[in-house]
């Protein structure tokens, strides 16, 4: 995977931005500005609004809606950029901006989904929209404690908690947050669900069973080829095609 460099010495945060970072980052922004120009009609046709995906058909929102923010003051969209700019940046250097950009979707996708199945439960949260970029940033929380368990997350700025420790508890908050019903305006089921989404992808790839759900239907869709097109192995054994196969779908 890609690596990039930290661009030198620094005293505070990951340093400088990476290219997937900084182009969520000004995408995020230019679209808060037009939203503050636009009004609400943008928020309510780009928002996500279970309502509208369900009995409306607009697919779209579980994909715009990370890509707002509230348009009430200047604190929503400055706290997941910065936490964007803090967490992400790192990721991507280790993981490359592919994967990155891949991973930032999914969770942010997921979270939707994760608030559509619960809005199913909730009138409120079935009427009601929902924007920002926290069920991708929950996404990305939960893969920097995975992936550097003991790196410490300053709460509140001031108490010095090891990453891994620090997801726990946000995740214990979006959870119980969530199933006791909306609140405050914090879309408490799209954090919980970026925080579960991001988990089973990641392990899927660690080995888990999504992976090996993966691989099975990978083998079952070649066999499907070689039968209709004859195909044969020739010289190389069919386990060889299979792992050759199984790597382009996981990188």
């Amino acid at each position: 995977m890609a690596r990039y460099p930290s661009g030198g010495s620094y005293s505070f945060g990951p340093g400088a931005l990476t290219p997937a970072v900084r182009v969520l980052i000004i995408t995020n922004v230019v679209v808060w500005v037009l939203n503050l120009i636009v009004g609400d009609v943008m928020t309510l046709r780009l928002g996500l609004v279970p309502q509208a995906v369900f009995e409306h058909f607009a697919l779209w929102q579980p994909f715009t809606y990370m890509f707002l923010h509230s348009t009430s003051g200047i604190g929503h969209i400055l706290i997941n950029m910065l936490s964007l700019w803090m967490f992400g940046t790192e990721l991507e250097r280790t993981w490359g901006t592919r994967f990155f950009t891949k991973y930032y979707i999914i969770t942010g996708v997921g979270a939707a989904a994760t608030s559509l199945l619960l809005s199913l439960a909730f009138n409120d949260v079935y009427y009601n929209v929902t924007v920002g970029a926290s069920g991708a940033i929950y996404g990305l929380l939960l893969a920097y404690g995975m992936y550097y368990p003991d790196r410490p997350i300053y709460l509140y700025f001031l108490f010095p908690i090891p990453a891994r420790i620090f997801v726990m508890i946000v995740g214990a908050i979006a959870f119980f947050s969530a199933i006791t019903g909306p609140g405050g305006g914090v879309a408490h089921s799209a954090h919980l669900g970026g925080l579960v989404v991001g988990y089973l992808y990641l392990k899927s790839l660690r080995g888990g069973p999504l992976k090996d759900l993966k691989y099975r239907y990978l083998r079952w869709k070649m066999g499907r080829a070689r039968s209709r097109f004859d195909v044969y192995s020739g010289g190389r054994s069919s386990n060889d095609d299979w792992k050759n196969e199984w790597k382009k779908h996981i990188h």
